[in-house]
């Protein structure tokens, strides 16, 4: 059983919500999002958003709360194997109700079909799933991400 114990990032500025699933293994380690070396989730968002993200944890933390993007994860404990989101089993949500109340989130995204999928399935809201930036899902290229990824600053005018 893995519990997340990584706080949500979100302030009452926030409009746009990305979910992951939980965190890996480093991200757990490392206590923040995303921090698996050959996870592109930060190099697409800095892309997309033209900002750097080869920063420290709280620069990247000021970086998206100053865009009003809001992070945390779809789940708050669950049975997993390493980072296999294929294997989690035993599932609790997080209460996203922490973020909905105290911001202004227009838009739900998820990283991929398994957040979106557990967040249907706990919240039976709609969101809009991008590709996962996992290393594991190398089919899918670093411009196509972007692409992907970009449907987020719609929602940030």
């Amino acid at each position: 059983m893995v519990v997340h114990e990584i706080a949500p990032i979100f302030d009452k500025n926030s409009k746009v919500l990305i979910l992951g699933t939980m965190p890996s293994p480093k991200s757990r380690q490392a206590a923040f999002y995303y921090m698996h070396p050959q996870n592109r989730f930060w190099r697409v968002l800095g892309a997309i958003l033209e900002e750097g993200f080869s920063v420290s944890n709280e620069q990247k933390r000021n970086i998206l709360l100053k865009r009003r993007i809001a992070l945390w994860d779809v789940l708050k404990s669950c049975d997993i194997d390493g980072a296999s989101d294929a294997s989690i089993k035993n599932e609790v949500p997080n209460d996203l109700n922490i973020i909905f109340s105290s911001s202004k989130i227009d838009q739900v995204f998820t990283t991929g079909r398994t957040a979106e999928k557990f967040y249907k399935k706990y919240f039976r809201k709609e969101c809009i799933a991008l590709y996962s930036p996992s290393a594991a899902n190398c089919a899918i290229s670093f411009e196509r991400l972007c692409e992907d990824y970009s449907q987020i600053l719609e929602f940030l005018k």
